[in-house]
């Protein structure tokens, strides 16, 4: 892969620093940004310059690796307790990506384990741990991509929202793995694209990673979803996900819901491609699953640009759920989960 396509790559050893591509400029500028600190890597996180479960909770593993190289003269204790304070800090930066979190409970439990040793071996321990939750997403990627393109026949046209490729994970992504693994067999797959409003990672992500690859490529207004699927032009929807609730109620961006809703409408099979971490069974339904809000700015000033009257309501949350019922299968790096049932995804989810 080019360097500078790489959405996340750590530069260096333990005192080097974390390197993204700021997904806010693209696809009209490609520049990677340095997080040296903390600081920056949750805002990185929170401004949506890092975006897609998967890569924040790989950026926030990292993160924590920078906020250990402040305290490497400090005792082995402090050296704990800073870590608990930046892995403290970094989930403050997104609300429902329940990746995030597992990677921050990750890491310290890994800090925990080298109580006793010094800072810098310490910190050694975590940087290993975190290019290791890096290497791991990339194979996960490339196993969901493996089941889920078998679902897929030549010829297939399929809508997806949102971007769930590999600006959003540590390569090839969940549901865009899925097409890019279906062209790695010779098959040929039609892609429709949502813009997905008010943030348009549909259009500004999704379709310039599709397009790199030479995917046939149809970018549409979400608004147009029901008419294309009428019309017939889809036989498929794959979407990715934010947190999956025990009985596999989903959390995606928001407009996920209503592709649901109307695939069912339609008789057309909607697939939610998503690897193990993004399963959280300590919830019991979506009704459980915390949904971000975002400004409302990005609504009323679009990219700059006012678009609504001053001083209107705002409502904007940043995801929706989408009931299990909905749910044609769930594509995991262990397979594929079908029917979608809290025993089926128990079962799975201990292969």
């Amino acid at each position: 892969m080019n360097k500078d396509l790489e959405t996340i790559r750590w530069e260096g050893g333990v005192d080097g620093y974390l390197s993204l591509i700021d997904q806010t400029l693209l696809p009209g500028e490609l520049k990677r940004i340095e997080c040296r600190t903390v600081d920056t890597v949750w805002e990185a996180i929170k401004v949506l310059r890092v975006r897609g479960a998967p890569a924040i909770g790989i950026a926030a593993g990292y993160g924590v690796c920078i906020g250990a190289q402040q305290v490497l003269r400090a005792s082995s204790n402090e050296f704990v307790g800073r870590i608990e304070e930046v892995t403290s800090y970094l989930a403050t930066s997104r609300p429902t990506a329940v990746n995030l979190f597992w990677v921050l409970d990750r890491m310290k439990a890994k800090a925990a384990e080298g109580a006793g040793q010094s800072p810098r071996q310490q910190l050694s321990v975590l940087l290993d741990e975190a290019r290791q939750i890096h290497e791991e997403d990339r194979q996960i990627c490339r196993a969901i991509g493996q089941h889920g393109a078998l679902l897929l026949a030549d010829g297939t046209s399929v809508l997806t929202h949102c971007n769930a490729g590999g600006l959003a994970t540590a390569e090839y992504g969940t549901a865009l793995s899925v097409f890019f693994t279906a062209q790695d067999m010779g098959k040929s797959i039609h892609v429709f694209v949502d813009e997905t409003r008010p943030l348009l990672q549909g259009a500004r992500l999704t379709t310039w990673e599709l397009v790199q690859r030479g995917i046939d490529t149809t970018l549409i207004c979400d608004s147009m979803a029901a008419q294309v699927m009428k019309e017939g032009r889809v036989q498929a929807v794959v979407t990715g996900a934010d947190r999956i609730a025990k009985n596999g109620d989903t959390a995606n961006k928001i407009g996920t819901y209503g592709l649901a809703v109307l695939a069912k409408a339609h008789d057309i099979p909607f697939y939610i491609a998503a690897p193990k971490s993004t399963f959280d069974l300590s919830l019991e339904s979506g009704e459980e699953i915390p949904i971000e809000q975002r400004p409302s700015s990005e609504i009323t000033h679009g990219f700059g640009r006012q678009t609504a009257p001053k001083n209107v309501s705002v409502y904007n949350p940043a995801f929706d759920v989408t009931p299990a019922k909905l749910i044609r299968a769930v594509i995991t790096e262990y397979g594929i989960i079908d029917p979608i049932t809290t025993h089926h995804i128990r079962e799975m989810l201990s292969t």
